[in-house]
Order: structure tokens, then sequence, then C-alpha cells
């Protein structure tokens, strides 16, 4: 026998499937006991004080099959769900089950009559399943175990294991306190402590390694599995207290997710992402060409917002660091913010409450008018632009938009070829540009002079967009009756003191940056951006991107996948292509896009490579960067 054998010894509930199985069990028998939940949760206590050992196993296994009550009968029922109970890390590496089945054990405290049929499924034979028996009645009433089997007394696992006399090195992958004595006796070379279902800490501080799926044991192994590099291994850093949503979908997946509540500085961020591969930011943290260059694994940053004025995309673009934001998620929020703040203005609300808080009572419809049958004029006519076109409209306003593409107009409003014309008309202007830097003070004392005297101005854009001294200068003059301001040229990085000419003005809204921050919206976007992440780092998509050549792609189905991010340089693909050939690789799918600079090619191969294939791609010259998916 070779000295290199490797025996795998797996740890069934909580392990191979998701669950304990007698406390699923329990869930059957118990059905229709008014005392259910307080039974079941006894069960679990003692199954948890068994499994932390605390007491005897076969104290443990005597005292909850008092409690079951159960039937053979029941057992189908519970096979039945302990099949779809199954690890989602091992169902998806049932590869290695079938490849590696000689060298695959199962010792379990649970029982054979359950675990057999679940592991049957993955190539794992009654012979190799050493496990625990019931002792039925005639009735066919679980009444007890068979006392004989080492499996039901207390450190079973370890004579288990020396009884089996195994050659070569044992390694065995489990979640509990009888896992982990075996290492400890000296049964087992290695324990794994197994937490993708449960992380118990007296089973984690006395592992070899701590594997959070089946994916980092196999990969740890050098065994097959089903992607190339474990999820966890992956981190992702997420900024300026992101809605935990995102947090919980990412470390969901299997990713390695840190939260930090505020934004960093740059010197912050460089020393914090050496060794993060996704970045998560709000619009306060500036990607900086310094921390593109510090990320050297750096593979996406993620806008949670519309903006991407605070990533540099070109430096990013040329590290092959891919971008995503949410340019649909807050939509609606700064819709109704901007219908409220038109309301708002031309009824004066904000003096009237002043005055009352100040205890005045002045009850007058002086300035303050319907807004049904007035012009509005929107300037920008994006995603909310259009929106807000649809609602005011619904209002009963007459709305009219200005944008310098040619874009179809929804509802009835009104196409305006010039700015000019638009101002000269609209009883309210409401400014949704872009980011473009070009639209610095886009909006200043000239556009002003050309609106109506006693118009209103909302700007919920972009902070540079407006020239604030002008502003200041017509609503202090009386040209314009009021104005509602949610950006500004410069905002805090943190919340506190914030000082602006604005303040102090009647009729004059000021809120701080709070157009699309609404729980809906941090939600949506909580959803919409780690699905981007996850689209990516899984299966290659870039759809929607912000900085890169777009590729929608078909699922990945038995097949290598390789990603190579390059210069837009003539030949690269040629080159891809030549030393696919050599390596006498079959290309079942091959999907390129490129832009001006960079060009993405995604190549889907068909059978096991040769590992100098990639260090070849790696060489080809013109490369940024290159991955492999299985």
């Amino acid at each position: 026998m070779s000295t290199n054998k490797r025996n795998y010894i797996f740890d069934f509930d909580s392990t191979l499937t998701k669950v304990e199985a007698l406390d699923v069990l329990a869930e059957i028998t118990l059905e229709n006991n008014p005392k259910k939940d307080e039974i079941i949760q006894e069960i679990i206590d003692i199954t948890n004080l068994g499994i932390d050992g605390e007491i005897s196993f076969t104290e443990s296994l005597e005292r909850r099959i008092k409690l079951l009550k159960a039937n053979k009968a029941d057992l189908s029922g519970l096979i039945k769900a302990l099949k779809k109970q199954v690890s989602k890390s091992i169902e998806s590496n049932k590869e290695f089950f079938e490849k590696f089945a000689e060298d695959i054990y199962v010792i379990s405290c649970g029982f054979k009559e359950f675990i057999d049929p679940i592991v049957k499924e993955y190539n794992i034979p009654t012979e190799r399943v050493y496990a625990n028996t019931f002792e039925f009645a005639k009735d066919g009433e679980i009444i007890g175990f068979d006392a004989d089997n080492v499996l039901s007394k207390h450190n079973g696992k370890i004579q288990c294991l020396k009884d089996m006399n195994l050659t070569g090195e044992i390694q065995v992958i489990g979640d509990g306190y009888s896992d982990y004595v075996t290492r400890e006796a000296g049964v087992a070379d290695k324990f794994f402590a197994y937490t993708e279902n449960v992380s118990r800490v007296k089973t984690t501080e006395n592992a070899d390694h701590i594997a959070p799926n089946l994916d980092e044991f196999l990969y740890i192994n050098d065994l097959p599995r089903n992607i190339s590099y474990p999820k966890n291994r992956i981190k992702i850093l997420l900024l300026e207290n992101v809605h935990s949503d995102a947090f919980d979908k990412l470390s969901k997946d299997g990713f390695a997710v840190e939260t930090v509540s505020k934004s960093l500085s740059e010197d912050e961020l460089i020393e914090k992402i050496k060794d993060v591969h996704v970045l998560g930011i709000r619009s306060k943290t500036n990607v900086t060409q310094k921390v593109v260059d510090a990320a050297e694994k750096l593979m996406v940053v993620s806008a949670f917002c519309i903006g991407t004025k605070q990533i540099d995309l070109e430096a990013c673009k040329e590290k092959g660091i891919v971008v995503f934001n949410a340019p649909y998620s807050n939509t609606r929020s700064v819709v109704e913010l901007a219908i409220g703040e038109i309301i708002m203005l031309m009824r004066s609300v904000f003096q009237r409450s002043t005055e009352i808080h100040n205890g005045q009572w002045n009850k007058t419809a002086e300035g303050s008018r319907e807004v049904r049958g007035k012009k509005l004029g929107i300037v920008g006519y994006g995603n909310i632009g259009k929106q807000l076109s649809i609602l005011a409209e619904a209002l009963g306003m007459h709305v009219y938009y200005y944008d310098v593409e040619d874009k179809l107009s929804l509802g009835n409003a009104t196409k305006m070829d010039s700015l000019s014309d638009l101002l000269s008309i609209s009883d309210v202007v409401t400014l949704h540009v872009d980011d473009n830097a070009a639209n610095k003070n886009f909006f200043g004392e000239k556009e002003i002079s050309q609106m109506k005297d006693g118009a209103h101005l909302v700007n919920l854009a972009r902070g540079f967009v407006v020239d604030i001294p002008a502003l200041v200068a017509a609503l202090k003059s009386g040209k314009l009756a009021g104005a509602a301001v949610d950006v500004y040229p410069e905002e805090p990085r943190k919340n506190g003191e914030f000082h602006t000419e604005l303040k102090g003005l009647p009729n004059v809204i000021l809120t701080p940056h709070v157009g699309g921050s609404t729980e809906e919206a941090q939600r949506d976007i909580a959803d919409f951006v780690p699905s981007k992440i996850m689209a990516y780092m899984n299966s290659g998509n870039t759809v929607d991107a912000v900085n890169f050549p777009n590729i929608r792609l078909p699922r990945q189905t038995k097949a290598h996948r390789f990603l190579h991010i390059h210069k837009n340089v003539p030949g690269v693909m040629a080159k891809i292509n030549k030393i696919l050939a050599k390596y006498d690789l079959n290309i079942t799918g091959q999907y390129l896009s490129t832009d001006p600079k960079v060009g993405y090619v995604i190549t889907d191969l068909d059978k096991e490579y040769n590992i100098e294939v990639i260090e070849k791609l790696r060489k080809v010259e013109g490369t940024i960067k290159f991955r492999v998916l299985y």
C-alpha cells in the first residue's frame, strides 16, 4: 500500500447534511404534540451537550430517543427530508465522492437506518458507513439502540477508527467534539472543523484547519472540486455602512465579507486593501490611482450608489478592475423627494413651519400656490427625469424637458430645443444631470437670469453643477422665490459640522445628500450590486459594468472557463488561441468584447487542461489579469 494514500472520514449530522437528523425526526414525530416546541428545544439542548462533550454521548442518545417517541414508519419521512438538506458544497462536489469513493468513509454517532440511503447517492456503500443502529419494538416503536456498538459509547469514534485499522494518512472532517477528539487521541492525522452549517468554538480552536465548506477542504488537499478557488478565500470589504442585506447576500454565497461603518481616507484604504478582492463603497470613499496601485488582488469595485465620480475608472480599467454601480435602485426615492420639495416650495411650507415653531400664527395664502397647472422644467431626461415627468404629470403639472441627447418623451411631456427656452417658461426647474466633469457650474448666473421671476430651483443631481454664490444672490434679490438643495460642491466625509452660504435663507430646503437614502432604496441597492459582484466573480459576467466591455455569458456546465483581460492591441486573440491549439484544448465557447483600451475574452473548454497552459496564457503580451473558473 502506498504511503501517500489518504483516508477521508466524514461526520454526517451538520457536515454531510445541514441539520441534526434526530432534531428533524423530532419535528416529524411531535407534529401534533401540544408541547412540541418545548420538547424539541430540550432535544436540541441535549444534542449540543453531547456534541460539546458536556455529557456522555450514551446519555445524550438515551435521553433523546426517550423524548422522540418515534416509530420505524417515521424514518421514510425523515430520509425524504434529509435528502433535501444535504450541505450545499457537498452537493456541488459529487465528482469528488465518485472519483475517490474507495478512500471515503462515514463515521457517525447517528443511525445507519437513515444515513445509508442518503450517502448511497454519493457513492458511499453501507460497508463504508460506521454508525449506530436502532432497536425496535414489535410494533415498530424505536425503543433504543445497539448498546454494544462502539459508536453508542463516549468517544466511540476513537475506538471505531482504531478498529478499522486503516493504512495511510487519516483526515477527519466534522463539526463536533466527537470528531476533534480523534485527532487529540492520535488516531487521526488531521482534523478539519467543518463550519458550513454550524461553528462551535470548542471545535474550531482544536482544528488543524477550518473548512467553511467542502471547497476549502478540497483546495487544501488539491483534490477535484466544483470551483477553482474557494469563495471563503475571496475577501470582500464593504465600507460606509452599506445595507446589511449586502453582507448577508454575499456571505451566504460563501465569500469572506468584512464591513466598516465609515469611509476610509486614502492612506487608510491603501493599508486595508492589500489583500481585498472586492471593494464596496458609497459616495464618500475615493478610489484613487494610488489606491488602485496598492490593491494587488483587487478585481471589483462596486459603488452602492449611482455616481462613480469618486472612483478613478481609467486606473481601474488599466489594472483589469471591473467597476459596477447602482444606476436604477434609488430612482424612485429621488423622484419622490423632488415631488415633495416642489410642493413644499410652492406652498411655502418651510416658512410657515419655522414661524409656528417660533410661536407665530401666520395663516396666509400669500406665496402659497398649487402645483396643478404649473410648468415643470426638467433638465436631464434620464431615469430620474423620466420618472419625475410621469409623477408630476399625474399631479396635473405641465412637463417640459431638456437633454443634450435626443430622448423620447413619456406621457405628454414636451421636449425643448434649448435650455434657455425651458428656463423662460418654467415655474419650477429641477436638475437631473450626470456627474460629468464638464457640468461644473453648469447652472450659474446666466442660467438663473433666464428663469422666470419668482420661479423655484431644485437640485438633487450633483453639488458642483450649481454656482452656489449665484444661487444665493438670486434668492436674496427675490429673483427666485425658493430653492431645494440636497447636494453641495464640497461634502464632508463624515457627519458633523457643515457650512453653506445657503444656510438661514427663507424658503430654502436643505438636506444632507439624502435623495437616495430611503430604506427601500438601500435594500434595492444591496440586492442589485451584490448580484453584479456575484455574476462577475462566479461566472465572469460584466453586464452593467461602468468601465468595462459588457459580456453576458451562458451558464457554465461541465466546462472550465478561462477569463483573460488584456490591453486592446492587435494579435492577442490569435496568441491565446494558438496556445490553446498547441495544448490540444477543445473550445466549446468563446466570447470577446473590447473597448478602445481593453479586451475581455472568455474561453470555455470541455476537458482537463495541462497546468502549463495557464502559465503560458498569463505570459501573453498585453495580459492585464487572468483567472480560471471551473
